[in-house]
């Protein structure tokens, strides 16, 4: 056995070594006084026997040894020292021959072992202790007989398996409260650094072969790593010395607790802010505004509208608002529809509010004042009604637009361009080979007819279906014929109708046809081996049906398209593109037909959605701008199998069918004198500067918009919105929803964050990013949304700098308090998270596409999900089961619901 060369490293314990362990037992050194050398006994020599009596030591003194010092040996052999008393304290230092220099005090400090020649501490049972003296490699056992004996080293001897533990690395895991005995250190001439003892009676030598060690970074861990010339074991611990001392103190120092002595008492991780619910609804809101639409409705990022410009530049956050026009109601109260007859729908002649709460009357009830341009209106006869003392109508408390602030009103004709048109579905069905294996046509197939019942708009509903792959297919669904009939266009460039009629029908005259059609659909092309997509003629031929009725067109897309018009290109593999200038082109459509096609879809109120399924790359950026310019969404199955994505796109296209629907809206926000909305964010056209238009909006979908002041200095002490939905209800009535809020003018920047919404900030931030991602890096975005992060924290611990003298802790108000958790979420998700290698391009925009149309609460849980226990859920009582679905997210309610 060689000893240690120069620049190898102390092994840890249960490890075979050749040199000095602090700690384990090691034999005699080669020269003993007053006699000869003796070599150690040959490999295979017998050994000492356990139980044999141990002759006295002799009383010459050990000639010098090079490498080692220590004073001189003790008459009490194999003394052991008790265990520690507490956690990190090593036991008393041994003063045998091979005893290192007293270490400096401190935690890892240790006291004086019994004396003996070979004493070693008991092993404590620390993660890091070495193991026991009788098991190491060098265990010290009976000396043999013999005048001899103690210059005849023992044999290497190799370690049995129940000795050797698996020490938990510091690097790979927390360390336990478990008692810690940390061996001294070597202290050796420029072996180990620390102090040289001076000894007389050994004077300092060292063998010509042993080498200074120098101060080495420590090795990486792992069961792969190995020191020097030294081999690697899987069951070995860290290495012990001055290397675990700097890895214990590295861990130390990142712990979340306070250092010793200091008046920090740091941070409490079951104090850090964790969200349950995911969202909290400002309704305390509403007690100080009670005239004010619900929060779900209309919320706006803070409460507080600040009173000049100075103020909005140190908000740092942005300012704006979320709307969600056709939320569901809360508390399941109905929203007042109110029909004002011969009078027609009261407005303001200049702003064209509606009239609302917060309006005021004057000149005896003759008079209505505007509460956002200030404006005198006159109040129809059909409308009058004589004021109280305090100058309020006496029928205030009967009349909900006086007294609600959600309402709907019954349009007028003259607010109609066309007829209301009925509810229809038309649906665009890829059928190629890569349809036709994953089972989506099978799953399509029975989820459409499952809810042919419950599809909105009866008795009025239309309903048509258009297949295609290299070819388009259409199909003639006349109530008169008993069987659909089958008609194919080849012709790709130019596109035309084969029939001019019977290809959007009405589902109940057609009903028993349509039943038929999709029951053979998943047989009629069982052998279909095509796999080219023309999705471009086929969404032109979709528009030459659709474009007299409009409604709600529904792509189901397996394949890149490939023929024709609109063919796209593979471009999501171009890794080149990433980290440079031209990486935000690969999230931006390539070709201009689609854009062009929405255009021409909103124009004809029809909405788009896309489902899209393709196993490799699809070009979801491109396909998306259908869905993003008509108000429609996008869904994506990247690798759809029926038997593993079957039930959530049941349970999507089912809620995408049978949700109450808006059809032909259009939407504006209007708002108060001395502010206005000048960005939106969402899936919509915007006609003109302030109207969206939307041929479909429905209860999942919301908006965000900016805000900002139009003058230096607000003059008023409150801000009125107003949010007016006009649309065309499902049973053919033309109504206005209307929404109105107020909101105090301030001019404390602390009002502004006590009032602030973290919901509806981080709906407005994820917007704001994914827009951003289209123009600029994703590295770029993340650091954009942590910079408005950390100068709005900044900003709010300035205000309070005197009251927190403390340095070093995270200030930030109660109403922020997940702001943080959120926007790390954010930057984490599927949008924004990594690179290339990180999320596929397709899941990357589409996940873009989910966050631009979500509401707050939706979005919160998209960014940041929630954990729940299903197995709780199933081991329900059965009435129970709907109450605790309705906390889980929409895409597990279905499955929960099944497995139940």
């Amino acid at each position: 056995m060689q000893p240690p060369m120069g620049n190898e490293r102390p092994p840890p314990p249960g490890r075979p070594v050749s040199a000095f362990v602090p700690g384990a037992a090691v034999p005699p050194p080669p020269f003993a006084a007053g006699g000869p050398f003796v070599p150690p006994p040959r490999q295979g020599a017998l050994l000492p026997q356990p139980g044999a009596a141990a002759p006295p030591f002799g009383a010459a003194q050990p000639a010098a040894m090079g490498g080692y010092r220590g004073p001189p040996p003790s008459q009490v052999p194999f003394a052991a020292a008790p265990p520690p008393q507490r956690p990190f304290t090593s036991a008393p230092l041994p003063q045998g021959p091979f005893t290192s220099a007293p270490p400096s005090q401190g935690p890892f400090a240790s006291t004086p072992p019994p004396q003996g020649p070979f004493t070693s501490a008991r092993p404590s049972q620390g993660p890091f202790t070495l193991a026991p003296p009788s098991q190491a490699p060098f265990a010290a056992g009976p000396p043999p007989q013999g005048p001899f004996a103690a210059s005849a080293p023992a044999p290497f001897r190799p370690p049995p398996s129940s000795s050797l533990g698996q020490p938990q690395s510091p690097t790979g895991g927390s360390l336990p409260a478990l008692n810690y005995v940390r061996p001294p250190p070597l202290q050796s001439q420029g072996f180990y650094p620390g102090a040289q003892p001076v000894n007389h009676q050994f004077p300092m030598s060292r063998p010509a072969f042993q080498q200074p060690v120098h101060t080495m970074p420590p090795p990486p861990m792992g069961l792969t790593a190995s020191f020097g010339n030294q081999a690697a074991y899987p069951s070995a611990g860290p290495p012990v010395g001055g290397t675990l001392q700097s890895l214990v103190e590295d861990f130390q120092s990142l712990a979340l607790s306070s250092a010793p002595g200091s008046l920090d008492p740091g941070v409490d991780v079951k104090a850090l802010p964790r969200p349950l619910d995911g969202d909290e609804e400002p309704v305390k809101l509403l007690e100080a505004y009670p005239l004010n639409c619900h929060p779900r409705y209309f919320r706006l990022t803070t409460h507080a509208i600040p009173a000049s410009q100075s103020l909005v530049s140190r908000w740092h956050l942005p300012l704006g608002a979320v709307v969600h026009p056709l939320a569901e109601s809360p508390n399941g109260e109905e929203v007042p529809v109110i029909n004002f007859g011969s009078a027609g729908v009261i407005r303001c002649r200049r702003c064209r509010t509606y009239i609302n709460p917060y309006a005021t009357f004057a000149d005896a009830g003759r008079k209505w004042r505007c509460n956002l341009c200030t404006l005198l209106n006159d109040v129809p006869g059909e409308y009058f009604c004589a004021l109280d003392a305090s100058g309020r109508r006496y029928d205030t408390d009967q009349r909900p637009e006086l007294s609600k602030g959600t309402v709907e009103f019954v349009a007028p004709t003259e607010y109609m361009v066309r007829p209301p048109m009925p509810p229809s579905y038309f649906f665009l069905i890829d059928v190629s080979v890569s349809a036709v294996r994953s089972g989506l046509l099978e799953v399509v197939a029975k989820t459409i007819k499952s809810c042919l019942d419950e599809l909105p708009g009866f008795p009025r509903t239309q309903i048509g279906f258009l297949t295609f792959d290299s070819t388009l297919h259409f199909h003639n669904f006349k109530s008169s014929l008993s069987q659909p009939q089958m008609m194919v266009v080849a012709d790709l460039d130019d596109v035309f109708l084969p029939l001019p009629d019977d290809l959007l029908v009405n589902l109940v005259d057609s009903r028993h046809v349509v039943e038929s059609f999709l029951d053979s659909l998943p047989n009629m092309f069982h052998d279909n081996v095509n796999v080219e997509s023309a999705l471009g003629p086929a969404l032109k031929a979709a528009f030459m049906v659709m474009s007299q009725i409009g409604g709600k067109l529904l792509v189901f897309q397996s394949t890149l398209p490939s023929l024709s018009i609109g063919r796209l290109r593979l471009r999501g593999d171009d890794v080149r593109a990433y980290g440079t200038d031209k990486e935000h082109t690969l999230r931006v459509p390539e070709d201009p037909f689609y854009k062009q096609m929405a255009a021409e879809f909103t124009k004809n109120q029809i909405a788009v959605d896309i489902f899209s399924f393709s196993e490799k790359y699809s070009d979801i950026a491109s396909l998306g701008s259908l869905a993003k310019y008509t108000g429609g969404q996008v869904y994506h199955y990247p690798s759809f199998q029926a038997a593993t994505h079957g039930d959530k796109l049941k349970h999507e296209l089912s809620r995408d069918l049978t949700r109450e629907t808006a059809w032909e809206s259009v939407m504006r926000i209007r708002c108060g004198k001395g502010v206005r909305f000048t960005t939106y964010h969402g899936h919509f056209m915007l006609r003109s500067t302030d109207l969206l238009a939307l041929p479909a909006v429905d209860s999942d979908k919301a908006f965000g918009m900016q805000l900002s002041l139009e003058e230096t200095l607000m003059t008023t002490q409150t801000v009125y919105f107003q949010v007016a939905l006009l649309y065309t209800s499902s049973s053919g009535e033309r109504r206005i929803r209307v929404h109105t809020a107020a909101a105090p003018v301030v001019t404390d920047l602390s009002e502004m964050y006590r009032q602030a919404d973290t919901g509806a900030i981080v709906s407005l931030l994820g917007r704001i990013a994914v827009e951003n991602s289209l123009s600029d890096k994703l590295d770029s975005v993340r650091q954009q949304l942590q910079l408005k992060l950390v100068r709005s924290l900044k900003e709010y611990r300035n205000l309070y700098v005197v009251q927190h003298r403390i340095g070093g802790r995270l200030i930030f108000p109660e109403s922020l308090r997940f702001l943080p958790l959120y926007i790390l979420a954010i930057c984490k998700s599927l949008a924004l998270r990594g690179g290339y290698a990180d999320v596929s391009l397709d899941e990357r925009c589409a996940a873009g596409f989910s966050m631009m149309i979500l509401p707050v609460k939706r979005l919160l849980n998209f960014v940041y999900p929630s954990l729940y226990r299903v197995d709780e859920v199933l081991t329900m009582e059965p009435n129970k089961i709907d109450t605790s679905l309705k906390r889980l997210p929409l895409t597990m309610q279905y499955s929960v619901a099944a497995s139940s």
